[in-house]
């Protein structure tokens, strides 16, 4: 599967986006209107004007919208929730090649609002996966104390952790001393 410069933005985008809400020991990652600011920043999000808390409002939402992808059962769901997000946006796919990229295609309209921004163009990029037949791509960790989202990129699709260094290292570990304890026990 191709993945251009512009998609893997917006997946990067919308994973943090998804990572962003607020879990059991986790605050919400957008608390207020100085965080999507630099939410924003951070994704390099073009075409984004000034910000209100009514835009706040509205990506929180989609937030949500988007968490409901990675738990969707099936492709046929994924599908249903992503032309949802899309549609709601009102996609208004251009050619565009600002700030030094080539060409790509955004999918916002022109001065749309930072949540139908996210919604066109994360939406898209998560619509190519199941396009591919690829949405199982789109998983939550799964180590039991851990449910972020990540897009899993590996050739054989066997990513379990949103981070072999963190989440994946730690359960290799405790594993590993089960095992010696065992052994030795």
């Amino acid at each position: 599967m191709l993945i251009t410069h512009d998609t893997r933005c917006a997946l990067d985008t919308v994973v943090d986006l998804v990572n962003s809400a607020p879990e059991e020991d986790a605050a919400d990652g957008l608390p207020d209107l100085r965080a999507l600011e630099e939410f924003v920043r951070n994704h390099q999000i073009s075409d984004v004007g000034v910000l209100s808390e009514f835009d706040l409002s509205a990506v929180r939402r989609i937030r949500g919208r988007f968490a409901s992808v990675f738990a969707a059962p099936d492709a046929r769901s994924a599908a249903t929730l992503i032309n949802e997000l899309v549609a709601a946006a009102g996609t208004t796919p251009r050619l565009t090649d600002h700030d030094g990229y080539d060409w790509h295609v955004h999918y916002f309209a022109p001065g749309a609002s930072v949540a139908d921004h996210l919604a066109a163009d994360c939406g898209m990029a998560l619509a190519f996966f199941v396009v591919a037949g690829e949405q199982e791509r789109l998983r939550r960790c799964e180590a039991p104390d851990c449910r972020r989202a990540f897009v899993d990129l590996s050739r054989n699709r066997s990513r379990r952790y949103c981070d072999s260094r963190t989440c994946g290292n730690r359960l290799h570990v405790a594993a590993y001393r089960a095992r010696r304890k065992e052994a030795t026990g």
